[in-house]
């Protein structure tokens, strides 16, 4: 039987894949009301994209699906590439060095659990 499943995306977020996949792994299987709690007090900087998106993919489950939100956990958090804006740096003896701001996508799925 498959399982519903409820998403909410954010595209372009202007952080590392990597530093926002540290986040996203804190909240991989969690209940919605920890996860949201974790978020809330978390030091990082990208913690409060995260919890808008959290807080997204809980009002898609329960306005698109009907879902029950006390039943919700994080069923997937993942992290992807997105662009990068190459700009260089200029450096002594008429010399460039690359600055590479990258971007990336996250995607949140919350399921209900089983009783």
């Amino acid at each position: 039987m498959k399982q519903k499943t409820a998403q909410a995306v954010l595209k372009t977020l202007r952080v590392s894949p990597r530093k926002l996949n540290l986040v996203a792994a804190k909240i991989r299987g969690m209940k919605v009301e920890s996860a949201l709690n974790f978020l809330t007090f978390s030091q990082k900087r990208t913690a409060h994209d995260v919890k808008k998106t959290v807080l997204s993919a809980i009002a898609n489950a329960e306005n698109n699906h009907g879902m029950d939100i006390d039943r919700l956990y994080i069923h997937e958090a993942y992290v992807g590439h997105a662009l990068k804006l190459k700009r260089f740096h200029a450096r002594a003896k008429g010399r460039a060095s690359s600055i590479q701001k990258v971007f990336s996508h996250l995607s949140i799925k919350v399921a209900e659990k089983e009783v």
